[in-house]
């Protein structure tokens, strides 16, 4: 009897242990009550089950809640190592990060993040307007490996933050889908996303790393060789406002773009009704700047998207469907482009002045012996109200940079109005473009930049200069 009792005691201390080692953090953790905590809503929150059945895609496991509070929910399947804590920190900050940018997702504050190892290699989110996971803002990942997740660096913050991304753009001012995923696909969102939050929680190690891995690797669309990262999304990022002009993007489709009323099983909610094509994409994502990307969008996709379609026609035609997306014009075009000295190959040569105007940000105006009485004009068919311009530096050489400057108008050639004067400004960033607002509202038919210094070579370049109306 002795020896019975004896055994069933180890063996409960062995259950007791697995139990631990399970756990983790979760059983020193305060239990979270209903009447303890409420989240950033001043709403209650229930605790989280101890278990949780996976009912989506081909996931089957019996999870077991590992950590929780008021930002994150922590669940592992039975093979992930206990030692596996970082996400409690680190997904709490990534959520956290996220909805001082771009909004609360529901009215339950916390992240579900779901761990596996051993299977379902890779990761996919679900958000609180979602039936399949039971109407939870939830990222669930899972690696091959037998020893995934211990690092808690590199490609375990890429994916899990990745997936955090995709509630970003799947749900964001509580309306469901993505129209651009067929324009940008899985990943040149999550990368821009993923750079952000890096830099948000002053992680300048990953901000480094992140920028090394993804500003060289090119995509197939909407053209071979699309640099979606360095080309697109960085630009706006670095000159146009940072994660303002990203949250700012999905204000402006929760606002304006199609939606329809939905029922998903629980409520009534909001879904977009199509997807935008490319014409659209770069329209609201003007507007989240304030300014004409048109030029932007030419160097880094070039004038069809992915069916070969002529995207500034839909262009064109988004500016008239939705018209409360509003930001500078940009006039450049119809104006004729003439300088005080020429390259030496003459306007039309590979790095004449027709490239200081020509739309495309990968080309350039370059010219040797530079004095500092250059001016670069534009002159326009009739007068022309401008409310600001743009400088874009090249792309080598910051001593070839315009330093000072000014902007002046003429309605006659002959005599001109400064406009603006501009000192000892610097371009940090190759091909970063400068925007400059001005207040003007006399109409002029000749514009004239006077590049008065640049940062110190005999040499003068600038990739684009463009007028905003």
């Amino acid at each position: 009897m002795k020896n019975k009792r004896t055994i069933l005691l180890g063996m409960l201390i062995f259950a007791a242990l697995l139990s631990c080692s399970k756990k983790g953090l979760e059983e020193s953790q305060p239990a979270i009550t209903k009447n303890a905590v409420a989240n950033v809503n001043n709403t209650l929150l229930a605790d989280p089950p101890l278990t949780w059945q996976e009912h989506w895609f081909d996931h089957v496991q019996v999870l077991q809640r590992f950590y929780h509070d008021t930002s994150i929910v922590v669940y592992h399947d039975n093979d992930v190592s206990s030692t596996v804590t970082w996400p409690n920190t680190y997904l709490a900050q990534v959520w956290n990060y996220t909805k001082s940018k771009y909004g609360s997702f529901g009215t339950d504050s916390r992240l579900w993040a779901i761990f596996h190892t051993g299977k379902y290699s890779g990761g996919h989110p679900s958000t609180y307007m979602d039936a399949s996971h039971d109407y939870r803002n939830v990222i669930d990942v899972g690696s091959s490996s037998t020893s995934a997740w211990l690092s808690g660096t590199g490609n375990d913050l890429d994916l899990t933050t990745h997936e955090v991304g995709h509630i970003v753009e799947g749900a964001s001012r509580n309306v469901l889908n993505s129209p651009a995923f067929g324009i940008w696909h899985d990943s040149k969102w999550m990368e821009i996303y993923i750079y952000d939050v890096y830099i948000g929680l002053n992680r300048s190690a990953d901000v480094q790393r992140w920028y090394n891995l993804v500003a060289n690797g090119s995509e197939s669309y909407p053209r071979a060789q699309t640099y979606w990262f360095r080309d697109w999304f960085f630009p706006i990022y670095s000159q146009q406002g940072d994660a303002s002009s990203l949250n700012k993007y999905f204000s402006l489709l929760a606002q304006y773009f199609p939606k329809q009323t939905v029922n998903n099983g629980q409520t009534n909610i909001q879904r977009f009704s199509r997807s935008m094509n490319y014409g659209e994409f770069i329209h609201f994502w003007s507007g989240a700047t304030g300014m004409d990307l048109k030029p932007l969008a030419l160097s880094a996709f070039g004038n069809l998207d992915e069916q070969g379609n002529d995207w500034v026609a839909q262009l064109n035609a988004a500016k008239t469907a939705f018209p409360g997306v509003t930001y500078l014009k940009d006039i450049s075009s119809q104006a004729v482009v003439s300088v005080s000295n020429e390259n030496a190959g003459g306007a039309a040569a590979a790095e004449g002045s027709a490239k200081l105007s020509d739309s495309y940000y990968n080309t350039k105006f370059f010219l040797g012996a530079y004095p500092n009485t250059f001016w670069a004009q534009l002159t326009f068919p009739g007068s022309q109200v401008v409310k600001g311009y743009t400088i874009t530096a090249g792309n080598d050489a910051p001593d070839r940079d315009p330093k000072s400057w000014k902007l002046m108008g003429s309605n006659d050639g002959t005599n001109y109005t400064q406009l603006d004067i501009r000192s000892n400004e610097t371009f940090g960033l190759r091909r970063q473009t400068k925007k400059m607002l001005i207040s003007n509202t006399t109409a002029y038919k000749y514009y004239k930049l006077f590049i008065t210094a640049n940062n110190g070579s005999v040499d003068l370049q600038l990739s684009e200069w463009r007028l905003l109306q």
